[in-house]
């Protein structure tokens, strides 16, 4: 498991243009799930474009330390599971 914020990044590098799938704690015992493709990446946060039939929005933007912190989880769809994996 990636103990740094770079490592992080570096592997969701690697990963930019790929449709994924977002898992989102967003309060106690609620879960939400978004699609889209992950677009850009920056020092701080990266930058999901939500796929527009399910979503009201756009884009959505998430920390590293949300995945370092497991508030988020990541799974694309080629099978990878999280950046950390």
């Amino acid at each position: 498991m990636p103990t740094s914020i770079n490592t992080i990044k570096e592997k969701l590098d690697s990963h930019l243009g790929d449709t994924l799938t977002v898992v989102a704690q967003v309060g106690r015992k609620k879960v939400t799930r978004r699609r889209g493709v992950l677009k850009e990446t920056f020092p701080a946060v990266f930058v999901v474009d939500l796929d527009q039939d399910q979503n009201n929005f756009k884009h959505v933007s998430y920390s590293y330390t949300d995945l370092l912190t497991k508030t988020i989880t990541l799974k694309f769809d080629d099978g990878a599971e999280n950046a950390q994996a």
